[in-house]
């Protein structure tokens, strides 16, 4: 198991947790999988996509972009809402959350002089 198995997963999670609480929507488990379930099959779908990439940032890229695209589709195909100001928010933390952890992963791989695979 690699680290991305959990750690996406848990960001899109924490997203649609966030999300809810700022909204005061409730955070029963069934609302926040209610909220989260778009965004995680764009996370499927990107990870699917993104099964030979090599590249840490690449990959990272990829799996947010299409985490965001694929849920704002499905939202919008549910009615759910897709404002400006939330496909921004939600850009903000999944594409940039799921570059950020794989770089911050690499720079203390390298900083302690290990090799480990993202």
């Amino acid at each position: 198991m690699r680290p991305r198995d959990l750690v996406d997963p848990v960001l899109v999670l924490a997203f649609a947790t966030a999300g809810r609480s700022d909204h005061q929507l409730g955070l029963s488990v069934s609302g926040v999988l209610g909220t989260a379930w778009p965004f995680l099959a764009g996370l499927v779908l990107g990870r699917v996509l993104t099964l030979r990439t090599r590249r840490w940032w690449l990959e990272g890229l990829a799996v947010g972009l299409t985490t965001l695209v694929v849920g704002m589709l499905l939202r919008q195909l549910s009615g759910a809402g897709t404002a400006p100001a939330f496909v921004v928010v939600a850009g903000v933390v999944l594409v940039g959350g799921m570059v950020g952890w794989r770089g911050a992963v690499v720079l203390a791989t390298r900083l302690s002089g290990a090799r480990r695979k993202v």
